[in-house]
């Protein structure tokens, strides 16, 4: 009989700033996200602490009398675990670490420890290790003075781990290596994508938690592991799907997220090599999230980035089984009516409209729009296909006769 392992939550507290350039409603957008990685992470969020201020404290990121007030309630409440919610220089991360004892993290490296736990393949962990040894070079200085302190647990996983992984001379000669065994694994990768022929290729891009690998399911009938937690998929993963009498290829890859750490985009261009090779891209977005546009922003950032803003795009808004508008009150001469009363009639009249036919608004989960869906995209990939094989028209019937 197994026996039943009760998993204890890491007691963390959350740190962020208001300034001009991040409001008070951003800011709180920002710690909902982080409190949503720190879940993913296995850590339990007690408390959040934020201070209005023109830029951040060079020294200790916040001001001298909140940092007391952090230290007196990580001391009060036993808290292991600070982490906070912009990335902080090494010598911020010393200084804190002195005056808090407990273990400090930033965003950037709370997103490296959830990529440590949720990468499977060889070549998403040799990723990610990459992406940590990096992380962790300019900030040897503060690891040995808090060795005896790392017990394991967010933060604590990969390269930062022994006491010789310390050793600046020894990192680097890592990172070489590392970067040697990804250019190995990219030339395997680009054989296999070599050997994929002239199939019209789609990538599934998008924020992360958005739904891509949920939407994969229902396209291709495979498995790929769909959660609801922040990048639950790493790995790219290429399937055949077969619309009508046309086969194409699509890939489900990384999402994306803001504040992205640079470590990370730089480690996994290899693995955006599928996005960069896309014939067709479907930017699948969560309209059930009160920033979607944000997340739109942020991605396409990221895309311009890899050189893959000016493809081909279809826009997905997905969950919109999950969408409420916020209710208001046209009575109240207060009140002003925003974006966030929108229904979803009223969302597609907006900027949305310029899009056209590359707009889709469907529900992967609960399959609705879902024959819209196909009939959009078969309708695509039949024109790439009948561009790249002129002669080969005839072979596929027009989008009016698939069923």
């Amino acid at each position: 009989m197994l026996e039943k392992k009760d998993i204890t939550l890491e007691k963390v507290v959350l740190v962020g700033i208001i300034t001009q350039d991040q409001d008070e409603e951003q800011s709180k957008e920002y710690l909902d996200e982080l409190e949503f990685l720190t879940y993913t992470a296995g850590g339990d969020v007690v408390k959040r602490f934020t201070q209005k201020m023109t830029m951040p404290n060079p020294k200790t990121f916040i001001g001298t009398g909140k940092m007391e007030e952090v230290m007196h309630y990580v001391k009060e409440h036993d808290v292991g675990t600070v982490i906070f919610d912009d990335e902080l220089s090494p010598a911020q991360e010393r200084n804190i670490s002195k005056i808090l004892n407990c273990k400090i993290l930033d965003r950037t490296n709370l997103i490296l420890d959830i990529f440590a736990q949720r990468a499977q393949t060889s070549y998403a962990r040799t990723q990610v290790e990459l992406a940590q040894c990096e992380y962790l070079l300019p900030r040897l200085k503060g690891m040995w003075t808090h060795l005896e302190r790392q017990k394991g647990g967010i933060g604590m996983r990969g390269p930062g781990e022994t006491e010789i992984e310390t050793d600046r001379r020894i990192v680097r000669d890592k990172i070489a290596l590392l970067k040697a065994k990804i250019k190995t694994i990219d030339k395997q990768m680009s054989v296999q994508r070599g050997n994929r022929g002239k199939m019209v290729r789609v990538a599934l891009v998008g924020y992360t938690n958005v739904g891509k690998s949920t939407l994969m399911n229902v396209i291709s009938k495979s498995e790929v592991f769909a959660e609801n937690k922040l990048f639950a998929t790493l790995d790219t993963t290429v399937r055949k799907v077969v619309i009508g009498n046309l086969p194409f290829l699509v890939s489900d890859t990384v999402g994306f997220i803001r504040k992205l750490p640079t470590q990370l985009v730089e480690s996994f261009k290899s693995t955006l090599d599928e996005v960069r090779e896309a014939d067709l891209l479907l930017h699948v977005v969560d309209i059930s999230h009160s920033n979607f546009e944000e997340h739109i922003e942020s991605v396409n950032q990221i895309l311009d980035e890899i050189d893959s803003k000016d493809k081909p795009t279809i826009m997905v808004f997905n969950k919109i089984d999950a969408y409420e508008p916020e209710p208001y009150d046209s009575d109240d001469l207060i009140e002003e009516r925003t974006t966030s009363n929108y229904s979803i009639e009223e969302w597609k009249k907006t900027w949305m409209s310029r899009i056209g036919d590359n707009a889709l608004f469907i529900s992967a989960l609960n399959k609705e729009n879902m024959d819209e869906f196909r009939k959009r995209v078969y309708q695509e990939v039949r024109e790439i296909h009948v561009t790249r094989f002129p002669y080969n028209h005839f072979l596929y019937p027009d989008v009016e006769d698939i069923s």
